[in-house]
């Protein structure tokens, strides 16, 4: 999925095997490389943890462009476009999706479940304690009530 202000890929994933017999043991799905230009060179990679039924965000980076892969659990992206309108991106650790979110582009994070959720986030900006890089914001009119445990 292309939009204007975000994108979502669907990242290349690859059968792995053992190697005695052969038999598929699992697969591996590539994230980044630095010769397939499927996003800018990240400066910074971490493991951002929500806890169950959470939300982080929402918020704006000034000059950051983040990727968000789901590695544990479930998360939900939701996204503000350049004209208002509220995208969810739904997904989790069985599928090889990585979100791009570019700066100026609201966005918030959530946890679904009832499980900590881990996701590997690439940014082309370094992150630095009180660099004033990011917005907090409120998504005026979006329901947060339907994330919340019943």
């Amino acid at each position: 999925m292309e939009k204007e202000n975000f994108s979502v890929l669907d990242l290349e994933k690859h059968k792995t095997k053992d190697i005695n017999d052969s038999h598929i043991n699992g697969e591996l799905a590539v994230v980044w490389r630095n010769w397939d230009n499927l996003i800018n060179n990240p400066e910074m990679i971490y493991v951002n943890s929500v806890n169950p039924r959470e939300i982080k965000g929402p918020h704006i980076h000034k000059k950051r462009t983040s990727y968000f892969y789901c590695i544990s659990g479930k998360m939900v992206i939701i996204v503000r476009d350049g004209d208002g309108e509220y995208h969810e991106i739904d997904t989790d650790s069985s599928e090889s999706k990585l979100i791009c979110i570019p700066n100026q582009i609201a966005a918030a994070i959530v946890n679904p479940s009832d499980r900590i959720s881990k996701i590997l986030v690439m940014a082309d900006i370094a992150w630095r304690p009180n660099d004033d890089e990011m917005i907090n914001t409120e998504f005026h009119g979006y329901n947060w009530e339907k994330w919340k445990k019943e």
